[in-house]
C-alpha cells in the first residue's frame, strides 16, 4: 500500500470528531488560543472525516477559531498560501506528530504560519490604504459634481470589486444613464477594467485592488 497516512476507520469517525469538539469548547484546557486551535487543526486533519475537502474545511477551521477567540474581529487571516507554499513541509510536519509523537515542530511550523501571514495581512492592508487616498485624491481633483457619488462607487468596489452598472444603479440609487456614465468615467481614470469585451452586461473590476491580494 502506497498511502502516506490511512485515517481512522469510518466507524471511529463520530466518536473522534465528538472528542474534537468538547476539547474545542473546554475552557478548562490551559493552554494558550494560538496552540489550541494549532492541535485542533492537526486532530481535524488526522481524523479526515469528509471524502473531500477536508484541507479547506481544516484551514476555515483555523480562521473560525481565531475568530472565536476574538484573536481577530474579522476573518481575514488565512493560512492556505503559507501551508500551500511547500506543502511537503506541511505534510511532513503533520506526520512527525503521528509517527514520532512531535507535536513540538507541528506547534512550530503552524506559529511561524501564523506570524508570516499576519505580516503579509499587514502589509497589504498599508498598501490598501495608501491606494484609497491616492484615488480619493484623484476623486477630488477630477470629479467635480460627480465627487459624492464617486466616492460612494469607490467605498462600494472596496467590499465588491467586481460590479456591473445594474448593481451600481440599485447601490447608489442612480438612474441607469447616470451610473453607466459613473462607470465610464471610472473606466477612463484607469480604477477599474471591463473584463468581458462586449458592449452589453458589461462587468467591471477594481483591477488594482484585486491584485494586492
Amino acid at each position: 500500500m502506497d498511502a502516506t497516512f490511512i485515517p481512522p476507520h469510518q466507524s471511529y469517525v463520530g466518536e473522534l470528531m465528538g472528542d474534537l469538539e468538547k476539547f474545542i469548547h473546554n475552557e478548562e484546557v490551559d493552554v494558550p488560543d494560538l496552540i489550541k486551535i494549532a492541535i485542533a487543526h492537526y486532530q481535524f486533519e488526522t481524523i479526515h472525516p469528509f471524502l473531500d475537502g477536508n484541507g479547506r474545511i481544516g484551514r476555515l477551521l483555523i480562521t473560525l477559531m481565531l475568530v472565536d477567540k476574538n484573536i481577530l474581529g474579522k476573518p481575514l487571516l488565512y493560512l492556505s498560501a503559507y501551508f500551500e507554499k511547500n506543502k511537503g513541509l506541511y505534510y511532513d510536519n503533520l506526520t512527525f506528530v503521528r509517527s514520532k509523537s512531535n507535536m513540538k515542530q507541528w506547534l512550530k511550523y503552524f506559529l511561524v504560519g501564523v506570524a508570516e501571514t499576519a505580516e503579509q495581512a499587514s502589509d497589504t492592508l498599508s498598501k490598501i490604504l495608501v491606494m484609497k487616498d491616492n484615488y480619493e485624491d484623484k476623486i477630488n481633483k477630477e470629479f467635480g459634481r460627480k465627487s459624492q457619488n464617486a466616492f460612494k462607487l469607490l467605498q462600494y468596489l472596496l467590499k465588491k470589486p467586481i460590479v456591473n452598472v445594474n448593481e451600481i444603479k440599485s447601490e447608489l440609487s442612480l438612474s441607469y444613464s447616470a451610473a453607466n456614465s459613473l462607470i465610464s468615467d471610472f473606466l477612463t481614470s484607469g480604477f477599474i477594467k471591463e473584463v468581458t469585451g462586449h458592449s452589453r452586461n458589461r462587468v467591471f473590476i477594481f483591477d488594482e485592488y484585486i491584485k494586492q491580494f
